[in-house]
């Protein structure tokens, strides 16, 4: 079988900015909670349900070892093993 890939990276970057007497990492990055438990598992909701109304590509996620807390790949396979190529 022959594939080809490509990547697409799209990557957010997560600040809090603090009072001067910040004696630093205080809050135990509490501040990413609401990251990690509201906003980041929307975001990934949202993501696959908008890549499943096209068919023509199966989309799954892909660990390659990075915490999921750094990273979350999302794989987008096109199979043209049982047919010509579809567009979209």
């Amino acid at each position: 079988m022959f594939q080809e890939e490509r990547e697409f990276n799209l990557r957010f970057s997560l600040e809090a900015n603090f009072p001067d007497d910040y004696e630093g990492e205080d809050d135990d990055y509490g501040w990413l909670n609401g990251w990690e438990t509201r906003i980041k598992p929307e975001l990934l909701k949202m993501v696959f349900e908008f890549l499943r109304r096209y068919p023509a590509w199966t989309v799954h996620v892909r660990n390659r070892g990075q915490s999921p807390t750094d990273e979350i790949e999302i794989a987008m396979v096109k199979d043209f093993r049982n047919g010509p190529p579809v567009a979209h």
